[in-house]
């Protein structure tokens, strides 16, 4: 998947939500990629964030951006919680 896939397809989950309040939409874009998108995906999503994101909307920006803290926090959660279990 080449970043032109990742985008189209970020931007189609944010066209679909475009409807609805902000909020509402950045939360459904993100929770849409952190249940539906697999972990190379989501790694790809980053890669095309981190080198610009040319051509995503900037509501497919917002969700994409949400939807990898959010990851990112629950991970570092994970790891917090199996250090201090060990």
């Amino acid at each position: 998947m080449d970043d032109n896939d990742t985008i189209r397809m970020v931007n189609q989950i944010a066209d679909f939500f475009r409807p609805y309040p902000k909020d509402e939409a950045v939360a459904g874009i993100s929770e849409h990629i952190r249940s539906f998108w697999e972990p190379r995906m989501r790694a790809k999503l980053a890669a095309t964030l981190a080198s610009g994101g040319s051509g995503m909307s900037e509501l497919a920006e917002t969700g994409a951006k949400a939807a990898l803290a959010s990851i990112s926090a629950d991970n570092h959660l994970l790891t917090t919680q199996s250090d201090t279990e060990a």
